[in-house]
């Protein structure tokens, strides 16, 4: 079972962060604040990028407590997962008759 923590845990272990920081950082923040071993494990999995706010690093880490504020709501949609991709193309499946016909089948 990979670690999780929760975003009240997460949000005090990394209240003392300037955005954008990239994992060590964060990690580094997390050790200096003496947070909890499930927190630090749970940062230790998330990818070795820069994050540029808190939403973004909310998104990476997996997280016991489902309920989020409007507000975190909001800010995890517009941390875009997958770069170059638009919002139609990674929220919407393919229909499956489209990718057995083709796009362009004659009626």
């Amino acid at each position: 079972m990979p670690a999780t923590t929760t975003r009240r845990q997460l949000r005090e272990c990394l209240d003392d962060v300037d955005f954008p920081a990239d994992k060590d950082t964060l990690l580094s923040a997390a050790e200096r604040r003496s947070c909890d071993d499930d927190t630090i494990r749970a940062l230790r999995s998330i990818p070795p990028e820069t994050y540029a706010g808190f939403a973004e690093v909310l998104a990476s880490v997996p997280l016991t407590d489902d309920v989020m504020t409007n507000g975190e709501r909001g800010a995890a949609h517009r941390v875009h997962a997958k770069p170059g991709v638009t919002q139609r193309d990674r929220d919407v499946p393919p229909n499956p008759i489209t990718e057995e016909l083709g796009e362009n089948r004659k009626k």
